[in-house]
């Protein structure tokens, strides 16, 4: 099982996040993990432009974005800024994409959010014609009429990633992407729902094991702190679990919330629900590193402390 970081913009001053997101990620490469994979938070820093900026930092580790929002921009735009992020970090993009939420979509952009799963068929009819370039784009779908040049072609293979939670998403995803990137998903609905559908999807398209992406909140503590660490994360990650397409989520595991969700512990501890992870499907795990303490010099201990054994558990996971 591959295991990587979750490297975001987070909060803080815009002039300084840039140079913390680099010491993260030449950190996240000097321990050897296997990926890291960049959130496009709404509000925050281009993910494809960070990986653009990481990739001339590292060498080797893989770089992901978790996710793009298909609705904020045109498939060939999309596909333009992933080929130049992929040949920028020498070939080590993974483009994770997906519908998005309604209080994102529509909220938010104030884009209709109507049949999710179609526009994201139709998306990808143009996105894998464009990432397979170089050479015309022409497509003529229910959503797009495309007929577009384009130049760029990928300097290695370039994998796509669906975030996708529900049935018609996981067929999609097993029929026409190389995998899926999970958040709110536990062993349980992993096992049982999520690894099921996409591994058949894949197998009736004649497509290779689709790689399964789990992210997770982790945060190294001793057991009696294990209660604080999760009520960590339902106070900071818990936005996003109110969604209905992550309320569905939920109840197909045995989790009620991020906290559940939460990979908490001594080193032992962690490792033993890693390997449940692994059981159930998963062939990455996505860590959101999470410190706890009561001031600023305990919460970055505590990070450096989950970092630095994070690194030694990855070697056992491979």
């Amino acid at each position: 099982m591959r295991v990587g970081v979750m490297i975001g913009p987070e909060r803080g001053d815009s002039a300084r996040k840039v140079d913390r997101m680099m010491k993260d990620i030449e950190w996240a490469e000097s321990a050897g993990m296997d990926t890291a994979w960049i959130p496009q938070v709404p509000s925050d820093f281009d993910a494809l432009i960070t990986i653009a900026l990481m990739g001339a930092r590292t060498t080797n580790i893989e770089l992901g974005t978790a996710v793009v929002p298909l609705q904020a921009q045109h498939p060939i735009a999309l596909a333009r800024q992933a080929l130049s992020a992929h040949a920028a970090s020498s070939g080590r993009l993974a483009l994770g994409v997906g519908p998005s939420h309604h209080w994102i979509v529509q909220d938010m952009l104030g884009i209709p959010y109507e049949k999710p799963a179609r526009l994201t068929r139709d998306y990808l009819d143009v996105l894998d014609q464009a990432l397979h370039g170089p050479g015309p784009v022409d497509v003529e779908n229910d959503s797009f009429t495309v007929h577009n040049p384009l130049e760029l072609g990928p300097v290695a293979p370039l994998p796509v990633f669906l975030a996708a939670l529900g049935p018609v998403m996981l067929r999609l995803a097993g029929e026409r992407a190389d995998g899926t990137i999970l958040w709110m998903a536990d062993e349980r609905a992993i096992a049982e729902h999520i690894a099921p559908s996409i591994n058949k999807a894949a197998d009736g398209a004649g497509r290779p094991a689709p790689r399964i992406v789990a992210g997770v909140p982790v945060c190294l503590c001793r057991p009696s702190e294990v209660d604080e660490a999760r009520s960590r994360a339902n106070r900071i990650l818990a936005e996003a679990e109110f969604s209905p397409n992550y309320q569905k989520l939920l109840e197909r595991g045995d989790a009620r919330d991020v906290g559940d969700l939460c990979v908490a512990g001594d080193e032992d501890a962690i490792l033993a629900r890693f390997r449940d992870f692994e059981k159930a499907g998963v062939t990455d795990i996505s860590m959101r590193l999470l410190p706890i303490g009561d001031t600023r010099d305990e919460l970055v201990a505590s990070k450096y402390r989950t970092r630095e054994v994070m690194a030694e558990l990855a070697k056992e996971l491979r």
